[in-house]
């Protein structure tokens, strides 16, 4: 088995929105307006605008990923990470931040930035344990999210 963090390609836009659909449904929340536009159209949404996107793939096959969306500060808002469960254990969120913070600081970011739901107790764990800090709470475009987090760089 080989797993592999590459740059998103086109051909992984199904596996990208399927992917964020099964994590956000399944963890009882609805698709907000923001995920529709960044999972419809992530070269128009992301890409275009300084952002990129990581796929994690097992064998040639997506079975994670993760965007980073440019921020008028310079920094980057880490988003849309999920992690198939097929391939949950494998340390696939941890090699998707390492891929993100990498590309960060290679265009000189301050910090990465990030929302969550405070019932996502795993993905929480992991930015902690990946040195992101809280933060009080600020405007979001996402009814689901309760937790802000930081890393500076």
């Amino acid at each position: 088995m080989s797993v592999a963090i590459v740059p998103y390609r086109p051909e992984h836009h199904p596996a990208w929105v399927a992917l964020n659909e099964f994590w956000t449904l399944a963890g009882g929340y609805a698709l907000e307006p923001k995920d529709r536009l960044v999972l419809d159209d992530p070269e128009g949404a992301i890409l275009s605008k300084g952002g990129t996107i990581f796929m994690a793939e097992r064998d040639g096959e997506p079975v994670g990923c993760c965007s980073l969306m440019a921020m008028p500060d310079g920094g980057y808002e880490v988003g849309k990470m999920a992690v198939a469960a097929a391939a949950q254990g494998l340390g696939l969120g941890r090699r998707l931040l390492v891929a993100c913070e990498g590309h960060a600081r290679a265009a000189g970011a301050p910090h990465l930035y990030l929302e969550t739901n405070s019932a996502q107790t795993h993905a929480i764990a992991l930015y902690r344990r990946f040195g992101f800090v809280d933060l009080p709470p600020r405007p979001t475009p996402y009814a689901r999210c309760n937790v802000w987090m930081e890393k500076r760089l």
